[in-house]
């Protein structure tokens, strides 16, 4: 990390590095994705990335977030919401195969029947998906789900045939320097050699090394930052104008792992969570990002507005005197130190979210030692961007160890016979996880992307997903 600090340092310095990121208009585009270097293991931001590229789901995102025909050219939904079906358009694997709706159905199939990923709770209301026809194809549900095409359009369930998509591009080399992207055979369209800029070359690479190329003038975009990373755009000295927040939907707080000592009460998580100083933490990354204290970010689909914690009242200074008595309470019965290890992945910005949490934390008499994202921990972060509107996802993924009768609360809204009863059970879930503190809300997720003004099709959405094919205004 160090020498890549220096690197970008460098650049800033230098006359040379002064393009702030602006290449010709006729070159192809150079896309930075933040992590690992591109996988095929559809877990990182580069291989979500690559993989929403070059396969496409029956339906999937446009610039702003909202759905858009994918394999599908369009569809209806029937019986109250039950059943929707899709009319295939005329498309084409990546070898010029054509696309069959038998082979819709069994990738989807398999998407929809793996038991992993974060996807996987809230598809268990697909009962099953069917071929009508050669270019009709139909998902039935088990109880209605208005947000189903949300779930379609993710990457997770895009539609691929022995690793080869329908596009929107497909793969024409990868070397050291990257995956060269082209855009896949349309049939509906006459096709020609595309121009430069019409191709991609999409890299995974660190955030460092994404922003000292971009400094450099020698890429175009860098996709998915988050808080962890955030301070070194500063360090590279991005012109404002290249940067990007978007207004991502989703949980950025504290999720309890261990209900045991002094986290075995329900009193004493509410402690914690009154006693974080929630302005001061984010104002450190940045002072637009805003603290939250709801675990919902609005109504949604729940039948009453997000539960507000009793102490959501209490000026700060109160919070935390009330949480330093519960804290000396528990220590007259309980006479040895209270510590909690929190979670907490690498990078300065979480360093500087770690300073604030032990802060807030030690100034009520709690110790905190930070411990890796995978280190056993009474407290772990949860930062993710919700994938559809709904309070189920968040109250299903803001508890990952929840207690049976808690769990039981929330599986309710998954079973519930008709939406207004479905409603009803999220309402109830929110409330019960608000009054039992089972996760300390703390803001909503940080991120950014750096664009250059070349792509003007750009648009910052709560999806936080910017699809390769809508960043230029001739998007296919």
């Amino acid at each position: 990390m160090r020498r890549l600090l220096i690197t970008i340092g460098l650049c800033a310095s230098l006359a040379g590095c002064g393009g702030a990121g602006q290449r010709k208009d006729d070159a192809p585009v150079v896309v930075s994705a933040i992590s690992a270097p591109v996988a095929d293991d559809n877990a990182t931001m580069p291989a979500r990335v690559l993989l929403g590229a070059t396969a496409q789901g029956l339906v999937r995102f446009d610039a702003a977030g909202q759905i858009e025909p994918g394999l599908a050219e369009r569809w209806i939904v029937i019986d109250d919401g039950r059943s929707f079906i899709f009319r295939l358009r005329e498309a084409q694997w990546s070898d010029g195969e054509p696309v069959t709706a038998a082979q819709v159905v069994r990738a989807l199939r398999r998407g929809v029947a793996a038991t992993h990923g974060p996807l996987a709770p809230f598809l268990a209301v697909i009962d099953e998906i069917v071929e009508m026809t050669p270019q009709v194809i139909e998902v039935r549900l088990r109880r209605p789900r208005p947000d189903l095409l949300k779930l379609f359009a993710q990457p997770e369930l895009a539609v691929a045939r022995e690793d080869k998509g329908s596009g929107p591009f497909r793969i024409a080399q990868r070397d050291g320097a990257g995956i060269s992207l082209v855009p896949a055979p349309d049939p509906a369209a006459r096709e020609g050699d595309p121009a430069p800029e019409q191709t991609l070359v999409l890299r995974g690479e660190r955030a460092a090394l994404a922003l000292a190329r971009f400094k450099e003038g020698k890429s175009d975009l860098v996709l998915g930052g988050g808080f962890t990373d955030w301070p070194l755009v500063g360090v590279a000295q991005i012109a404002p104008a290249n940067i990007r927040i978007d207004p991502a939907l989703g949980l950025f707080g504290l999720a309890v792992m261990r209900r045991e000592g002094f986290l075995g009460e329900a009193v004493n998580r509410e402690a914690l969570a009154m006693a974080i100083d929630r302005a001061a933490l984010t104002r450190a990354i940045s002072p637009d990002w805003t603290p939250v204290e709801t675990l919902l970010p609005a109504q949604l689909d729940s039948a009453a507005r997000p539960t507000l914690p009793p102490w959501s009242a209490l000026r700060f200074e109160a919070r935390q005197l009330t949480a330093s008595g519960r804290v000396a309470a528990w220590r007259r019965v309980h006479p040895e130190p209270v510590t909690l290890r929190i979670a907490l992945p690498s990078g300065p910005g979480a360093t500087l979210v770690w300073a604030h949490l032990a802060a807030s934390l030690r100034a009520i008499g709690v110790e905190p030692a930070r411990v890796g994202m995978e280190d056993e921990a009474e407290l772990r972060l949860v930062d993710a961007v919700a994938p559809y509107d709904s309070g189920r996802w968040f109250v299903a993924t803001a508890c990952p160890a929840c207690p049976e009768a808690a769990v039981a609360v929330i599986d309710a809204g998954r079973d519930a016979p008709d939406l207004a009863q479905r409603a009803l059970r999220i309402a109830e879930a929110d409330a019960a996880l608000t009054a039992d503190s089972a996760y300390i809300p703390l803001a909503q997720p940080f991120r950014w992307s750096i664009v250059a003004l070349r792509l003007q099709a750009w648009q910052g959405n709560a999806r936080a997903w910017h699809p390769l094919n809508h960043l230029r205004n001739e998007a296919r």
